[in-house]
């Protein structure tokens, strides 16, 4: 009686050692159960969520504003109050009035900076642009006999290529003026109710930028307030180990963002500015508004000269056809100067990614997202890519094995008792 009371025992005993890792399989079980049925229910609910996700953005929209002025101006208001606060502290006898007067002095730079630089890029461009359309639209269909006369000239002796070519040119310009002639004045009252309904929603945008910068200004003034908040929630939420790897992948993913940004913006703005000055020199025709597009068009990554560079085609070789050639040229020559030389010199390794990650991105995010993903796709994919390596890196350096990736290339299998890497002794023959 005693053996069976004590196997009895024992098996008791290893059925309660046993049962916490089966509720915890219970536990990862259902929860992985609840993701799935959520998931199902997000896709199969997807007309009502984004709905939801737009009437909330809709709704957020001044702060989204507000936060995205603060996060691109932030890096002017640094620089200028580190270059005040040398000058202040000094100066005044209480280092915390001094940093409290720096900051609000460069708070307040940097918003004139940024209301400075839109005033005049309006004043510049505007004008322009709107002379330029007026012109494109009273004289296209001139523009268009004139480019048809030219191609006859040039394709002398060719009939077939003549043919071809008047067709197409004599197809747009059709499409062209049933644009203007049928669609937009057939349309009026249609149009007349978008114009309103856009006017109001510009009015709406409007009050939302101009509370976005006051909203700026609160995010620009109390940072490092919000950034104690951010980490005091999360290290009160997780254990420091894995704090520490939250709080370090985000301090990463702002160095990959703002680098990125920062320094696109820079880049098309000095492309933009010196297509501006050659296109000048050249004569060529809507100077100012080819060097906008070649600019704005910039900031995409890898897809935006080619982007940028159509519609400028087309709005030059339809005027002067010699000169649209020349355009080609010149716009690659300028690609070529900012891939080699401008764009590595400011934006150096910023994201770390291949070309091939940085097209996979753009093209991923950009079909999701459109104009935005284009833009912010790439530091986006460099920020997964980097937590993707560290979580990698971090599974192998815990199974002793190595994190260079060269080691990989022509590994066959890692010996089981012995954990080494087994490679390839002939790889050449297999490639």
């Amino acid at each position: 009686m005693d053996e069976q009371e004590k196997i009895k025992k024992t098996s008791q005993e290893t059925e309660w050692e046993l049962k916490p890792q089966y509720v915890i399989i219970a536990l990862v079980v259902f929860v992985t159960f609840c993701c799935c049925i959520l998931f199902f229910f997000m896709i199969y609910r997807y007309n009502g969520f984004t709905d939801f996700w737009k009437k909330l953005s809709l709704i957020l929209q001044p702060i989204i504003i507000g936060v995205v002025i603060a996060y691109l101006l932030n890096p002017i208001m640094k620089f200028l109050e580190g270059h005040l606060l040398k000058f202040l502290e000094p100066r005044m006898k209480s280092k915390r009035k001094a940093k409290k007067t720096s900051r609000g002095i460069a708070i307040t730079g940097s918003l004139v900076f940024l209301v400075g630089i839109c005033v005049l890029l309006v004043a510049a461009i505007v004008p322009s642009i709107s002379a330029s359309i007026q012109s494109m639209i009273t004289s296209f269909p001139q523009e268009a006999k004139d480019l048809t006369k030219w191609v006859d000239e040039v394709t002398n002796g060719d009939t077939e290529l003549a043919s071809m070519i008047q067709q197409g040119v004599d197809k747009i310009t059709d499409t062209v003026e049933t644009f203007f002639e049928d669609d937009i004045f057939s349309k009026v009252q249609t149009y007349l109710t978008s114009i309103t309904s856009g006017v109001i929603y510009g009015v709406k945008f409007v009050l939302n930028v101009i509370v976005g910068l006051i909203i700026s200004v609160y995010v620009m003034a109390d940072q490092e307030h919000f950034a104690g908040q951010a980490k005091k929630i999360v290290y009160a939420m997780f254990k420091p180990v894995r704090a520490n790897v939250i709080v370090d992948t985000v301090r990463k993913s702002n160095e990959i963002f703002s680098g990125f940004i920062s320094g696109k913006i820079l880049d098309s703005a000095i492309i933009g500015v010196l297509a501006y000055i050659v296109l000048a020199i050249m004569k060529m025709p809507d100077t100012v508004l080819v060097a906008v597009i070649i600019g704005v068009t910039n900031v995409i990554p890898f897809f935006g000269p080619f982007i940028g560079a159509v519609p400028s085609f087309i709005i030059i070789v339809l005027q002067n056809p010699i000169q649209g050639l020349y355009f080609l040229i010149f716009i690659v020559v300028l690609q070529q100067i900012d891939g080699n030389i401008i764009g590595p010199k400011i934006l150096g390794s910023s994201t770390g990614l291949s070309a091939f990650w940085v097209v996979f991105a753009i093209l991923v995010f950009g079909g999701l997202w459109g104009f935005p993903g284009m833009l912010l796709g790439v530091p986006l994919m460099a920020v997964i890519y980097y937590v993707a390596q560290k979580t990698v890196s971090y599974f192998l350096k815990k199974r002793g094995l190595t994190t260079d990736t060269l080691a990989y290339v022509y590994l066959t299998k890692v010996d089981k008792e012995s954990n080494q890497p087994v490679y390839d002794k002939n790889p050449s023959k297999k490639s």
